[in-house]
C-alpha cells in the first residue's frame, strides 16, 4: 500500500489519506468526525508530513470506532489478520498463526 503511495508521489501526484487536508502553507490538519462535539468534528491538529496526519487520525478513529473504524494504515494495527468476514448476526475473526477462530454474536433486543 505505501509502495503505491510512494509512486503517486513521484509521478507528481497528491497522496489522499481519510481525514488530512493539506495547508495553504503546506503543512497537514487532521480532524475526525465526533457527534459527541457540538461541531460533529474533533481537531487533531497540524502536522509537517501527511502520514503523520493520517496515523493522528488512524489512532483517534480506534478510539472512537474500535475495530470497526476504518483506517488510513490498516496493516500497521491489525497485522496478524488474515481476514475479517462479517454478516448482520455474527462476525468471525481468524488469526493466521494459531487458526483460532473467534466468533461474536450480536443479540438484538
Amino acid at each position: 500500500m505505501e509502495e503505491a503511495h510512494k509512486d503517486k508521489e513521484r509521478e507528481g501526484e497528491e497522496v489522499r489519506y481519510r481525514g488530512v487536508r493539506k495547508r495553504p502553507w503546506g503543512k497537514y490538519g487532521a480532524e475526525i468526525r465526533d457527534p459527541t462535539k457540538p461541531t460533529g468534528r474533533q481537531w487533531l491538529g497540524t502536522f509537517d508530513t501527511a502520514e503523520e496526519a493520517a496515523r493522528a487520525y488512524d489512532r483517534a478513529a480506534i478510539g472512537l470506532r474500535g475495530a470497526l473504524a476504518i483506517l488510513n494504515f490498516p496493516n500497521e494495527y491489525y497485522p496478524h489478520l488474515t481476514f475479517l468476514s462479517s454478516n448482520s448476526s455474527t462476525m468471525v475473526i481468524a488469526t493466521s498463526p494459531r487458526k483460532e477462530v473467534i466468533e461474536f454474536e450480536c443479540l438484538d433486543i
